[in-house]
């Protein structure tokens, strides 16, 4: 019996790593969109600071938890993501770090549609 658990353990060293340079492309291509997320957010603060501040309001507390949780949420996710897959295989780091992209789009709908339909809601 014990010579069964002995045989198993080389064929899943066999199996070999996933090469750095492979893991950090994909880590980096997928990386671009959730950073793109980040700079989305953040561009939505400045153009909400703007336009509210040229009426003479400005965010409450509500407010700026919500925009920049939305930019911090992205790298949250993408750390992840990264976490969890950057051992596996390189499809399934793929999978997870497009799940991960895909978790961040559906947060960043619901951040245009609470900031959409609540507007007043985040002002002070």
């Amino acid at each position: 019996m014990s010579e069964n658990v002995m045989d198993a353990a080389p064929s899943a060293a066999k199996r070999g790593k996933t090469p750095t340079w492979l893991v950090a492309t994909i880590s980096g291509a997928v990386g671009l969109f959730y950073a793109y997320a980040v700079w989305n957010a953040i561009g939505n603060l400045v153009i909400t600071l703007q336009t509210f501040g040229g009426a003479g309001v400005s965010l409450n507390a509500l407010g700026w938890f919500i925009w920049i949780f939305a930019a911090v949420f992205p790298l949250l996710v993408w750390g992840g993501a990264f976490a969890i897959g950057h051992r596996r295989a390189p499809h399934e780091l793929l999978l997870v770090m497009l799940t991960g992209l895909a978790l961040v789009a559906v947060f960043w709908l619901n951040v245009v549609a609470y900031t959409t339909l609540n507007s007043a809601s985040f002002l002070g």
